[in-house]
């Protein structure tokens, strides 16, 4: 066993310990509600293209960047490499702030919308409101614990 694997877990998981260990768990939660977003924001009708669009771009990128990144872990692609934490943390630091812009972006929209569309329409753009800063902290956290384990490594 590596010294930075003995020494505390500076090392990315492999096989199904993704899915026990901290912060890599949060991938799980970074998928479900991502996907969230991203289904509700394209169930909704659109009244700022532009606005909306970047949102659908921040939700869609992240769930296959995540999704790409879990398969990785799970299939032992890093080999253990110190790169491989590099990548995790500046990866986890960018979607952060990707969905923090959206989330803003997204409650914005929302709420210039709030008089023209139906209760159902309105209550779906709330809904992805919520979810988007939910990803947005499950993101920070993730990126908050990437960082320390780049740090230790």
């Amino acid at each position: 066993m590596a010294p930075a694997a003995a020494s505390g877990g500076s090392t990315l998981p492999s096989g199904f310990s993704v899915f026990t260990t901290f912060p890599d768990l949060l991938f799980i939660f970074e998928f479900v509600f991502g996907g969230l977003v991203w289904i509700l924001v394209a169930s909704s009708l659109v009244p700022i293209p532009l606005i909306q669009g970047w949102v659908m771009f921040v939700s869609v990128f992240c769930f296959v960047a995540t999704t790409s990144l879990l398969i990785l872990y799970i299939i032992n692609a890093h080999g253990g490499e110190t790169s491989w934490v590099t990548l995790d943390a500046a990866y986890n630091c960018v979607a952060a702030l990707f969905y923090l812009s959206a989330s803003v972006l997204e409650a914005l929209a929302t709420i210039l919308t709030r008089d023209g569309y139906t209760y159902k329409q309105y209550h779906e753009n709330i809904s992805a409101v919520v979810f988007s800063y939910v990803a947005t902290l499950l993101y920070v956290t993730h990126a908050v614990f990437s960082l320390i384990r780049w740090k230790s490594s």
